[in-house]
């Protein structure tokens, strides 16, 4: 079995980072875990800080940074992560969150390997969400450009496919401000620390997935990744 390693990918909406975590989770044998991933199943188990998390989700409110944290901490403490490492999309989204990520990996003695930065360019990403629509039963992507084959059918579920709520041109933009406002300052913060590799995302998602391996075989088995 492939080593398991402990990795963080960033990049800007649309840049192709949930296609990605799936495939490094696969070829690492590695958890792949999102924050909305991580929110339903707090709210659902009742985890501590699940219960939080419904009491400002349900008064409409944002989650403060100690309540998403404690629910990161909540995850990695399971067994699955703690033997193989994880794969984390969508977290961290701030410093102030990266520095507690950086607490909590010292405390358990098990820090990061890499953090991944999916570089494409913000009109490339503006245009792919622009153009997305998604299944809404199971949540399968598509395309204007790659659509289902049957009237806007979902191939796998046969629910409808639909453009998102949030994927308005006004909504986009918003998330995209966000994004450089709160997110591109983690680039120089891991930088800073030598754990950051920039990867092309441009090209097909298979060339894309072997760029984001070879980063990480650098950085935990330099033999094997010039070997690639």
């Amino acid at each position: 079995m492939i080593p398991g390693a402990r990795l963080v990918l960033l990049g800007r909406q649309g840049a192709g980072k949930g296609t990605q975590c799936v495939r490094l989770a696969r070829h690492y044998v590695i958890p792949h875990i999102s924050t909305g991933d991580m929110l339903r199943m707090a709210v659902k188990e009742g985890t501590d800080f699940g219960q939080k998390a419904k009491d400002y989700m349900d008064a409409g409110e944002l989650l403060p940074d100690d309540i998403i944290v404690g629910i990161v901490a909540e995850r990695l403490a399971r067994d699955d992560t703690s033997r193989r490492g994880y794969v984390l999309d969508g977290f961290p989204r701030t410093v102030g969150q990266a520095e507690a990520l950086a607490e909590l990996s010292a405390d358990s003695l098990q820090p990061l390997d890499v953090v991944l930065d999916l570089e494409v360019p913000e009109d490339v990403v503006f245009q792919r969400i622009s153009k997305r629509r998604v299944c809404t039963d199971c949540g399968t992507n598509y395309s204007v450009d790659s659509p289902p084959r049957y009237d806007w059918t979902c191939d796998t579920c046969g629910g409808q496919v639909t453009q998102r709520e949030d994927d308005t041109e006004e909504a986009i933009r918003h998330r995209l401000d966000l994004y450089r406002e709160q997110t591109e300052p983690l680039i120089a913060w891991y930088q800073s620390r030598d754990l950051l590799a920039a990867i092309d995302g441009l090209g097909h998602p298979d060339e894309v997935t072997r760029r984001l391996i070879r980063a990480v075989d650098l950085r935990t088995r330099p033999g094997r990744a010039l070997n690639r």
